[in-house]
């Protein structure tokens, strides 16, 4: 039955919260069933932005689908387009030169500081304080010049392709960068006093929205929010790509174990203090290295024997996956993508019942999602 106002206590209410809604960060809707001020089921109902990028794929040859597998997590373009770059090159058994495969992780470990920035601003503007979000632009801003000098774009950088990188760095670029990155560096530590620090924000996120261990199996969760719930996988360590193989020593999986909303924001920004040592060990290791090329040179028209593989990466929100099925053409003849936001999202329907309505929210942005990368 469908309550209206307070009528009966034995009558359940259907709530919608979305698609259009300020605490959904985008055009998501969830369906919420409530028994007074409880949630007793919660169904997430997606498909409002999808924009058909798999099919469109199959219609654009292999550099031009870069520009769509940037788009859909729109926080971490770089990190999308390496996927897919990825899959072609292991299709082609392309190997990218040495200075192409540092460069790529650098940049790869300053987006991951781009990505958690925003939501370590825009998680606490959720449970209303906004001081952190301005804070987060501030530096996002520092790293985000140092993108676009190299890039020309903000977001969308379309700096990756099929054999290393659209161009050298620029003049001076690296010493631009490590200033970015310990400018950046030296101020963090507001989060951990303005936020972590704040007795209301613990009070309203310690203990709410826990997620097990095994319904993070189940549902094929990953990144910062499987490991705040104790499932230790990080593919830079378990399975190595780029120069992950050479930064075992700097490279820090954080976990922890009670896997509520505190620890999910804890595990994240943790990450963000080791994603900027990572790029300082980059940098140190990109100034050392020899002149040389930064990118394969390609026939004019480039296309990928018959064949399938499976490539991922550890993106910021989790495993993204790019299943390439080719036919010998110069276009893919399936390319399927796994990406993190879409599995992580499912586990509401386990989180949310039980709960109550003024915890929805607290839960909701602990779950770090990017709506595009749900619908893609």
């Amino acid at each position: 039955m469908v309550g209206i106002g307070g009528a009966a206590e034995s009558t359940d209410m259907v709530l919608n919260i979305g698609p259009q809604h300020p605490s959904t960060h985008g055009v998501l809707r969830l369906r919420l069933v409530l028994d007074g001020e409880r949630i007793s089921h919660a169904e997430p109902v997606i498909g409002y932005m999808h924009r058909g990028a798999e099919k469109l794929f199959e219609a654009r040859d292999y550099r031009q689908i870069i520009v769509l597998a940037n788009r859909h997590d729109w926080l971490s373009a770089f990190s999308n387009e390496l996927g897919v770059v990825m899959a072609v090159e292991r299709m082609l058994g392309m190997e990218v030169p040495e200075r192409a495969v540092w460069t790529r992780t650098l940049l790869a470990e300053l987006n991951r500081v781009l990505n958690h920035l925003m939501f370590l601003g825009s998680y606490p503007l959720e449970l209303g304080g906004i001081t952190p979000v301005f804070h987060a632009f501030r530096e996002r801003e520092e790293l985000q010049n140092v993108m676009e000098e190299i890039s020309g774009g903000r977001m969308h950088y379309m700096f990756n392709r099929v054999g290393g990188l659209k161009e050298d760095l620029p003049a001076g670029w690296l010493g631009r960068a490590r200033d970015a990155v310990a400018a950046v560096r030296s101020r963090m530590d507001v989060f951990d006093r303005l936020v972590l620090g704040n007795e209301i924000f613990r009070g309203r996120t310690r203990g709410v929205g826990v997620l097990t261990p095994e319904a993070v199996h189940s549902y094929g969760v990953s990144g910062p929010i499987g490991r705040a719930s104790g499932v230790d996988f990080d593919l830079r360590r378990d399975e190595p790509y780029l120069a992950y193989g050479e930064l075992q020593d700097t490279l820090k999986v954080v976990t922890r174990s009670e896997g509520d909303c505190l620890a999910r924001f804890e595990v994240l920004l943790e990450q963000t203090h080791n994603a900027l040592d990572l790029a300082d060990a980059c940098l140190d290791r990109v100034a050392e290295l020899p002149p040389g090329p930064i990118n394969q040179r390609l026939p004019k028209v480039l296309k990928a024997p018959e064949g399938a593989t499976y490539a991922w990466t550890e993106n910021p929100l989790g495993i993204n996956g790019y299943y390439l099925v080719s036919k010998g053409e110069k276009t893919p003849y399936r390319l399927k993508l796994r990406s993190a936001s879409f599995n992580n999202i499912q586990a509401l329907t386990e989180l949310l019942p039980g709960t109550l309505v003024a915890d929805m929210v607290a839960i909701l942005g602990s779950l770090f999602f990017v709506v595009g990368d749900i619908d893609k």
